[in-house]
């Protein structure tokens, strides 16, 4: 099993994108080579193999990835979390604030039923804030939240700290 920091050599960095002073951590190297992809998702599923969720919720787009090969690894269901005007049915809408500008997330608003496990997966926990308005969405629509995986946590960026009441697993620290 190759090992976060191994992992690390995989992970392109992208200086001032998606503009200045920001350094976008682009994880497409990394699912390019199967073995490492197979890798990422068996990684971000252990913690959740005991008692698994019944969703898998992921966040636009990035998230999409791991998420869904996730929820096919856990037995779960998988519930999109998109930007706005993305979604085709009636959606409920959650603002939150990136560490670059703003935005908002929607979900189905029939896409959790009271009182199911849901998992929410990112690829990268930043400000926290993208992670935080999902957490809302799912919890408006009586989930219970479980944990938000991601795969990279950028630690000087204290995302952490906007999820007080949630257990966050990170694989890999910046």
């Amino acid at each position: 099993m190759t090992t976060p920091e191994q992992l690390k050599k995989f992970v392109r960095n992208v200086p001032g994108y998606p503009q200045p002073g920001v350094i976008f951590r682009d994880i497409t190297p990394l699912l390019a080579r199967k073995e490492l992809f197979r890798e990422v998702v068996a990684l971000m599923s252990k913690s959740w193999g005991d008692r698994p969720p019944d969703l898998v919720a992921a966040i636009e787009a990035r998230g999409f990835i791991p998420g869904a090969a996730m929820a096919v690894k856990l037995n779960a269901g998988f519930v999109p979390i998109r930007k706005t005007g993305k979604l085709p049915w009636t959606t409920i809408a959650e603002g939150y604030q990136l560490e670059y500008g703003s935005d908002q997330l929607e979900v189905h608003s029939d896409a959790v039923e009271s009182g199911q496990r849901v998992l929410i997966v990112d690829d990268v926990l930043a400000t926290g804030g993208t992670a935080a308005a999902a957490v809302r969405l799912i919890r408006k629509l009586g989930g219970d939240v479980i944990g938000v995986q991601v795969l990279i946590e950028l630690e000087d960026l204290a995302g952490r700290k906007r999820l007080p009441d949630v257990k966050v697993v990170s694989e890999i620290v910046y």
